[in-house]
C-alpha cells in the first residue's frame, strides 16, 4: 500500500487561509504524505470525499475535559462536529496535580464553578492525578482526539499550602515550592499556566478557590515559571472578568504578559460579564487596549462566545442558572408542596418578585454569576397556557401585557402549571449579533469558548464550531469559508503553540474534518443519561460532519464513533 489513508475528492481548505484546491489526501504515519491527483495509488483505507470540504481538525481552546477525558477517550460531543484537539485545565485548576486525600476538595471545585456531578466524577481515574507528569503520561494510548492541558494554579497552591490555600497570602518559600511544581507540568507538556481571581469561582462549600487569594506578585513568578520554557499561553481570569474589566486589571494582564513572554487568554474583554459579548459602545476602548498590548510585546487575546445561549430554564433542580438568586434558587430544590407553599406566601413573593433582576452582585455573598433577564427568557411550554400566547414573546412582554412584575408573571404560570412550565434563555439578539460581527473580526478574538465537559445540566455548547460554520460563514458571510476555517483550525493552534497541528500541508499531523458546506450547522440537543452513575448531561447533535480524522485515523464516521484511540497528549512547541 501506497499510504494509511487517502481521502478522495474533495475540496481541501487546508487553514491557510488560501484558496481551496480540489485534490486527493495521501496520509502516511498519521502525517499527510502528499497533496495531487493519487489515481492508481493505494492505500489501507478510502474516504470518499467528493464535493466535500476537507478541512484541518478544529482546535477548542477553552474546555474543561480534564476529568471527563479519562472516561471519555473521545471527549464527545466536540468529536462530533470536528474538533480533532481539546484543551483543558482552563479557569486556574486542573484534574492534576492532587493528592489522594484532596481528591474530594478539588472535585468541589469542578462540581460547584463547572457543574459537573458528583456523582460523575467519581468515574475519573483520580489514581493517575496524582502528579502532572504521571496524568498527562497515563493518557498515552487512551486517546481518541488529542489532548492539551494548563496546570491549575488552585491545584499547585493546594499541594504547597493545604489548608490555608483558601485562607491566605503565600509565603515566598511556598511561592518556590509552587514554581518547582510548574517547572514540573511544563517540563512533562503542559500546555501552559492557568489561574483565576474571579469572584464567582468558590468550592462546593461557597469558599473561594485557592487561586482567588494569591497576590499579585504570586501570579507574576508562577506566570514567569512557565514562560521560562519558551512556548505555552497563560489562561488567566481577573476579578473584574465577570462585571466588566477595570483599568488596574487589564494593567495587571499586561504584567502578567511581560512576566511571562507567553500569550494572555482572557475571557470577556469588553463584555459587562465574562459570558457577556463585548459592548458595541465601548469596544474602541478594549481594541485600544489590545493595541497597546501589542505594541508592548505582551499580547492579550480574549475568547468569545460567538454562539448565543439557548438554554432550557425550568422550575425544579435541573436549574443551576439562578444560583445568585438565592430565594430562586432555594425553591427548585424544594419538594412540590413547599415549592407551592413558599409561592402562595405574600412575604415571600415580595422578597422573589424583583430578585432575578437584583441577582447577587457581592463576592462576599456567593456567586455572582448573571442570572438570565426575563426580556431574554421565553415560555418553550406550559400545559395550561397557549402557544398562541406566548409564542415570539418574553417574558417580559408577557407580564407588560398583563400589568404585572416579570417575576410575578413566571412564578404564577409555574403555580398554575403545577411547575410542569418549561421556558428558554435565549441570548440572540440584533444587539447581540452586532457586537459579537464586529468583535470577532479583531484577531486578538478568539472565536469559541464551548467550555466542553462542564456545565453539561445546562447545555452543551460543543456544537460551537457548527454554527460558527453555519451562521457567520455561510448565512452572514461575515468570512469566506477560507479564512472562516483559519479562525477555528490554524489560528487557535498557533497561538497555543501547536506548530504542527491547524494546518493542512505535507508533513503536519493529518488531523481532519470532511463537512458539507450547505449543511453544517447545529441540529439538536438531547438529555441524556450515560455519565458515570447513570448522571445525565445535553448532548449536542448537528447536521453536515461526515468524518473527524485524529493523526490519520478517523474517529467519527457519519455520526458513528469507530472505537478508534488514535489521539495523543499534544504539547506546545
Amino acid at each position: 500500500m501506497d499510504y494509511d489513508l487517502i481521502v478522495r475528492g474533495g475540496y481541501v481548505v487546508d487553514g491557510s487561509g488560501l484558496p481551496r484546491r480540489r485534490v486527493d489526501v495521501g496520509v502516511k504515519g498519521g502525517r499527510i504524505a502528499k497533496f495531487g491527483r493519487l489515481d492508481g495509488e493505494t492505500a489501507r483505507r478510502e474516504i470518499d470525499a467528493d464535493g466535500r470540504i476537507v478541512a484541518p481538525g478544529i482546535v477548542d481552546a477553552h474546555t474543561h475535559y480534564d476529568p471527563q477525558i479519562t472516561f471519555d477517550p473521545n471527549a464527545t460531543m466536540s468529536c462530533f462536529h470536528g474538533v480533532t484537539t481539546v484543551l483543558a485545565g482552563n479557569c486556574g485548576f486542573s484534574v492534576a496535580p492532587v493528592r489522594r486525600d484532596d481528591r474530594e476538595f478539588l472535585a468541589g471545585i469542578f462540581a460547584s464553578v463547572e457543574d459537573m456531578d458528583p456523582i460523575a466524577l467519581s468515574g475519573v481515574a483520580w489514581d493517575e492525578c496524582e502528579t502532572f507528569p504521571q496524568f498527562m503520561s497515563t493518557r498515552e494510548g487512551k486517546l481518541g482526539v488529542n489532548f492539551a492541558c494548563y496546570v491549575g494554579h488552585s491545584n499547585i497552591r493546594r499541594l504547597v499550602m493545604g489548608d490555608a490555600a483558601i485562607e491566605r497570602t503565600a509565603t515566598a518559600d511556598e511561592i518556590a515550592q509552587m514554581r518547582a511544581l510548574v517547572a514540573e507540568a511544563m517540563a512533562a507538556g503542559a500546555a501552559g499556566f492557568s489561574s483565576s481571581a474571579a469572584p464567582t469561582h468558590n468550592d462546593i462549600h461557597g469558599r473561594p478557590v485557592p487561586s482567588r487569594l494569591a497576590a499579585h506578585e504570586e501570579v507574576l513568578a508562577l506566570a514567569a515559571e512557565a514562560g521560562r520554557f519558551g512556548a505555552g499561553s497563560i489562561c488567566f481570569l481577573p476579578a473584574s472578568a465577570v462585571s466588566g474589566m477595570t483599568k488596574a486589571d487589564l494593567q495587571y494582564l499586561l504584567e502578567i504578559g511581560k512576566a511571562s513572554g507567553l500569550p494572555v487568554v482572557v475571557q470577556g474583554l469588553g463584555g459587562r460579564s465574562k459570558v457577556d459579548v463585548p459592548d458595541i459602545a465601548t469596544w474602541d476602548e478594549s481594541v485600544a487596549f489590545l493595541d497597546e498590548a501589542t505594541r508592548q510585546g505582551a499580547p492579550i487575546y480574549s475568547m468569545l462566545i460567538a454562539r448565543p445561549f439557548d438554554r432550557a430554564v425550568a422550575f425544579d433542580e435541573t436549574n443551576h442558572l439562578w444560583a445568585a438568586v438565592p430565594t430562586w434558587h432555594r425553591m427548585t430544590r424544594l419538594p412540590l408542596a413547599e415549592r407551592a407553599a413558599l409561592l402562595r406566601d405574600p412575604a415571600a413573593r415580595e422578597e422573589m418578585r424583583y430578585a432575578v433582576e437584583n441577582y447577587n452582585r457581592d463576592p462576599a455573598k456567593g456567586t455572582t454569576l448573571p442570572a438570565p433577564q426575563w426580556p431574554m427568557v421565553w415560555i418553550d411550554y406550559s400545559p395550561t397556557l397557549s402557544p398562541e400566547v406566548y409564542a415570539s414573546k418574553s417574558v417580559a412582554e408577557l407580564a407588560a401585557e398583563r400589568g404585572v412584575a416579570p417575576g410575578d408573571f413566571a412564578l404564577d404560570l409555574a403555580l398554575a402549571d403545577e411547575f410542569k412550565t418549561k421556558m428558554r434563555w435565549r441570548t440572540a439578539t440584533p444587539e447581540w449579533s452586532a457586537s459579537v460581527s464586529r468583535a470577532q473580526k479583531d484577531p486578538r478574538m478568539i472565536v469559541g469558548t464551548s467550555d466542553g465537559g462542564a456545565h453539561l445540566a445546562k447545555d452543551d455548547q460543543s456544537d460551537w464550531s457548527s454554527y460558527f460554520l453555519a451562521h457567520w460563514v455561510r448565512e452572514e458571510g461575515l468570512w469566506s469559508l477560507e479564512e472562516g476555517v483559519r479562525q477555528i483550525t490554524q489560528m487557535p493552534a498557533a497561538l497555543l503553540g501547536f506548530s504542527d497541528r491547524g494546518v493542512l500541508k505535507v508533513g503536519n499531523w493529518a488531523d481532519m474534518m470532511i463537512f458539507d458546506p450547505e449543511t453544517i450547522g447545529p441540529w439538536r440537543k438531547e438529555f441524556v443519561r450515560d455519565l458515570p452513575g447513570g448522571v445525565g448531561r445535553y448532548k449536542a447533535f448537528g447536521h453536515g460532519v461526515h468524518a473527524t480524522i485524529v493523526n490519520g485515523e478517523p474517529i467519527v464516521l457519519e455520526g458513528q464513533l469507530t472505537g478508534k484511540l488514535p489521539g495523543v497528549v499534544v504539547r506546545p512547541s
